[in-house]
């Protein structure tokens, strides 16, 4: 089944591809369709990071202590909240020292995500996440980071020997386990998220399909039948724009929670 090119897409395409295809060239890298060498998943991508810049840029100039508006009270909800799932909560909570120094890094992974999940609620959009490569792309980030911060935080000696475990004479078990469990967390990191948001769109899509046919096919007995069957497809979307909305809300959640879990592990203290 192929995927629907957005308009989007398309216009980025008309004005950007003959740049795109030369620097492709130049790279000897060969698109999977010319026609569109700039890939959906990327244009939404590039989307999303617009979308976020320019609500920094206009929150930025508007911050208040006395009289906050509106979008700046969303925003510092992202950061901190009362129930304490917040960015720098999270961080707070699974770091033992210093964990809001990575609040730059963790906060913009989670925004970009929450942002992505959500782009395919709105007409001629789709959710980047539901590519594979771009939740392998931020899964690679934190994964790179978190190694990078242990390094850091330990020494690479030190980062490496905390691999073995507390006791010597288990380490030879325990390194090449620890270090599979590592790497592993790539893969779970990329799967949960495409997975979750990929079969999110398809059900949205599916069902919406199979509810237009039933209405279609009433249409063709009598007019009557067709709207009284159309009523119910038209009230369906609310549900899973609802849940769509619950699973993109949880996924940007779970992407902020493993990274501080992670960086929290990989810079924790020796006792």
């Amino acid at each position: 089944m192929g995927e629907h090119v957005s308009i989007i897409t398309e216009l980025a395409n008309r004005y950007l591809g003959h740049a795109a295809l030369a620097l492709l060239a130049a790279l000897h890298v060969k698109p999977e369709n010319p026609e569109l060498p700039i890939p959906q998943h990327v244009v939404m991508g590039l989307v999303v990071l617009a979308l976020v810049t320019l609500c920094a840029l206009i929150l930025r100039p508007k911050l208040s202590v006395e009289k906050p508006g509106a979008m700046q009270q969303i925003a510092e909800m992202l950061i901190t909240n009362p129930m304490r799932f917040g960015i720098r909560d999270i961080l707070d909570e699974t770091v033992d020292h210093g964990g809001r120094a990575y609040i730059y890094v963790v906060g913009a992974i989670s925004l970009f995500v929450l942002f992505s999940n959500l782009m395919s609620l709105f007409p001629l959009f789709t959710a980047p996440t539901g590519h594979v490569s771009v939740p392998l792309a931020c899964a690679s980030i934190t994964f790179l980071y978190f190694n990078w911060q242990g390094i850091r935080h330990r020494g690479a000696w030190g980062y490496l020997k905390h691999f073995a475990g507390p006791l010597w004479w288990m380490a030879w078990l325990i390194f090449p386990v620890e270090i599979i469990s590592t790497i592993a967390r790539l893969l779970s990191l990329t799967v949960r998220l495409y997975a979750n948001i990929f079969s999110s769109d398809l059900i949205y899509a599916l069902f919406l399909s199979l509810l237009a046919q039933a209405s279609l096919w009433g249409w063709d007995k009598h007019p009557v039948l067709g709207i009284a069957l159309g009523i119910f497809p038209a009230t369906i979307p609310l549900i899973f724009i609802a849940l769509h909305l619950l699973v993109a809300t949880v996924q940007a959640f779970i992407f902020t929670v493993l990274p501080a879990v992670y960086l929290g592990m990989a810079t924790a203290e020796e006792h």
